[in-house]
């Protein structure tokens, strides 16, 4: 008849052996080292286009927004990543004379277009009017917006001279005026988190030369 004490004898050997038995199935025997398969490089693809003026030829990876390419590839930081969800506005550049967020869409995409950054605008030495424009409105705060801001407020006001229409205007066969209202809902895009809108929309009216 068993006793307590072997019982407890017979309990400690169970648990030592199934922890070496564990222990034995998880080493892995030694042997020649087997290559590791390598993953298939990205797809790239060459795109030329004309950034501020200059030639650019580059060879990027076909998911590479044009955002990053400017960014990146072409150190032109000037044009922020804010939300690069297309929601902010803050990457906002001039392609063939249109403003787009340059997040939401490829580098690839825009082989052979024009494309104009706020480096592209002007220098501190000499300065496009929409940027003295600001400056004068103190139209900025942290300034983190801002390019994208002075990119779209270049293009609205050639879209209007061109006769774009919005929906702020009830006639859509009337040519669009700069009127406050017609600034603010063209330039509903850009967002400044530290709401200079007032001031931005005084720089915008002074370039097109009416009164906010």
């Amino acid at each position: 008849m068993q006793t307590p004490g072997d019982f407890d004898i017979s309990r400690r050997g169970v648990m030592a052996g199934g922890a070496a038995t564990v222990a034995a199935a998880t080493i892995v025997p030694a042997g020649p080292a087997t290559a590791q398969a390598k993953p298939p490089a990205p797809p790239t693809g060459k795109v030329a286009f004309t950034v501020n003026g200059t030639a650019r030829e580059l060879e990027l990876d076909t998911r590479v927004s044009l955002l990053d390419a400017l960014r990146e590839h072409l150190h032109l930081t000037g044009t922020k990543k804010g939300c690069d969800h297309g929601q902010c506005g803050a990457c906002t550049v001039i392609v063939d004379g249109r403003r787009i967020n340059s997040c939401l869409t490829l580098a690839v995409m825009h082989d052979g277009d024009e494309i104009v950054t706020i480096e592209g605008l002007g220098t501190p030495d000499k300065m496009h009017a929409m940027q003295e424009a600001f400056v004068v409105h103190d139209g900025y705060q942290c300034g983190y917006c801002t390019p994208g801001q002075i990119c779209s407020a270049v293009a609205v006001l050639d879209e209007i001279k061109a006769g774009i229409p919005s929906h702020v205007t009830a006639d859509l066969t009337a040519a669009p005026q700069v009127t406050n209202m017609e600034i603010r809902e063209r330039m509903s895009g850009n967002i400044c988190r530290c709401g200079a809108y007032p001031n931005i929309v005084a720089a915008i009216s002074e370039v097109a030369g009416v009164k906010a």
